[in-house]
């Protein structure tokens, strides 16, 4: 691969608005881009993980940080083997994914004491960039939004679109301790950091995008 790009960050952040318009851009550059979005919802390498979001293995905290973790890393593991590999192996190509392992950084790591949170970070880049040999992220882009305002984004989309909120997304202190360990990991492991909001509110999906824009750009030396 050429680089790859991983964009993170909590629910309703607009990650996958951001992911859509970097795609756009790049592909304009004329680059080689192979787009990915996790979980897999569509395929049954998720069926662990879509049997943890709906509930059926109880609350978030029910199932423990290391055996949720295991559930996205196969559903990403299966995804490589059968599916972009090659793109993987292919210097000309930019890999950008909304979600990947880091989201198991942010969301995964907030169930376990401050104390424990280097030691688990270890494990699960060990896990997956090494034990799984699945390719790590050159740059993470980590959509910084408070969890207040997350909070009122999940209620929104919810009541537009009608979709049903997961384990993740219905926890209100869950969703505030996924934003502390995701600033954490976004500081101890160098991610760039984009604040999403501005005088308590959401800034233009533009105004975001420029500074995503400029991180990608800088990075392939355009």
């Amino acid at each position: 691969m050429k680089k790859f790009f991983a964009i993170d960050g909590l629910d309703g952040s607009g990650k996958h608005t951001q992911y859509t318009m970097l795609a756009e851009h790049l592909r304009g550059r004329g680059e080689r881009l192979r787009t990915l979005d996790f979980p897999v919802y569509s395929s049954d390498s998720s069926f662990f993980v879509r049997m943890y979001l709906d509930g059926k293995l109880g609350a978030a905290g029910d199932t423990n940080a290391y055996a949720a973790s295991m559930f996205f890393a196969a559903d990403r593991y299966v995804s490589y083997a059968t599916d972009w590999r090659a793109d993987a192996e292919d210097a000309d190509t930019v890999l950008l994914a909304d979600r990947y392992t880091t989201a198991n950084a942010i969301h995964q790591l907030s169930k376990l004491p401050r104390g424990e949170w280097d030691g688990f970070l270890a494990w699960l880049f060990d896990f997956e960039y090494k034990k799984l040999a699945l390719p790590a992220p050159t740059d993470v882009i980590f959509l910084e939004v408070p969890p207040e305002v997350t909070l009122s984004l999940i209620a929104e989309r919810a009541g537009n679109t009608g979709r049903a909120t997961d384990i993740h997304e219905r926890d209100r202190d869950f969703v505030y301790r996924s934003y502390e360990a995701g600033m954490y990991a976004a500081a101890a492991l160098g991610w760039h950091r984009i604040v999403c909001t501005e005088s308590g509110g959401m800034r233009t999906r533009e105004e975001i995008s420029s500074e995503i824009v400029k991180i990608a750009d800088d990075a392939l030396g355009l």
